[in-house]
């Protein structure tokens, strides 16, 4: 049975591409929503929020009584660590691209620094979200998914 046949894989074979740091950030970048990965009484927790791309960093917006803010003023140092994950997936033909970021989030306490990210980032929630906080990528990774070429493998 070919890749095309199977019901299981019913876009046929795909092909998985390593994304260098540079084209998996720039991908980020692309797209609004992700989900961030943090630690919640010692267990991970994942939060879908949207993000903007600021000079090399992730910036999201949160409120004040968020899980996110308070791991991330609790934290001194280098910040808290977290992940941070996107993609652009067609759930059709399941071609297209996921990134993961791995870092260090702090929370933005600098009254202009603030400024510039509300007026860079609006929440996608009704709720009012008067924080941010700044994710510092250590760790860039990702790739794309593409169509299977059966002549590349022999």
């Amino acid at each position: 049975m070919s890749g095309d046949d199977d019901p299981s894989n019913p876009s046929g074979a795909h092909t998985s591409v390593e994304l260098d740091g540079v084209e998996a950030l720039r991908l980020l970048g692309s797209v609004s929503l992700g989900r961030i990965v943090f630690t919640r009484h010692a267990l991970p927790t994942v939060r879908p929020v949207n993000h903007v791309l600021v000079d090399g960093d992730l910036v999201i917006r949160t409120h004040g009584d968020a899980a996110l803010t308070r791991y991330t003023r609790q934290t001194g140092g280098e910040g808290a660590v977290v992940a941070y994950e996107a993609d652009d997936i067609d759930p059709d033909t399941h071609l297209g691209w996921s990134v993961v970021v791995t870092g260090y989030a702090r929370l933005v306490t600098d009254p202009q620094e603030l400024a510039r990210y509300r007026a860079l980032l609006r929440p996608w929630t009704a709720q009012r979200m008067d924080h941010a906080v700044r994710i510092h990528p250590v760790l860039v990774t990702g790739v794309r998914l593409i169509a299977h070429d059966p002549s590349t493998t022999a």
